[in-house]
């Protein structure tokens, strides 16, 4: 079964969010587990600091962590289209109201 195309009897729109949210979690897990390696390795090295007093783990962390927090956001606070929609709903929402 290929996943790059919507297998039959499946909505595509559906589809293609599920494909997201599913790539997201693996990058999560990707992000935990080499992470974890990296805090183990430092921890059983002996180098606890470096020159200006930080782990290094710290650094693969925070700009691995800035890419899973874009790929979180495009995921699940799409900007695009579901934003617009949800806009007009609202919209259309408050015109039903006051009529």
């Amino acid at each position: 079964m290929s996943y790059y195309n919507t297998p039959e009897g499946k909505d595509p729109g559906l589809w293609k969010i599920a494909k997201k949210r599913a790539s997201f979690k693996y990058h999560l897990g990707t992000f935990i587990v080499i992470n974890i390696f990296f805090w183990v390795l430092w921890y059983f090295t002996g180098q606890h600091t470096t020159k200006n007093g930080w782990p290094w783990p710290v650094w693969p962390v925070f700009g691995w962590g800035i890419g899973l927090l874009f790929h979180f956001l495009g995921v699940y606070v799409d900007p695009g289209s579901n934003g617009i929609e949800r806009e007009y709903e609202k919209l259309e929402l408050n015109r039903n109201k006051q009529l």
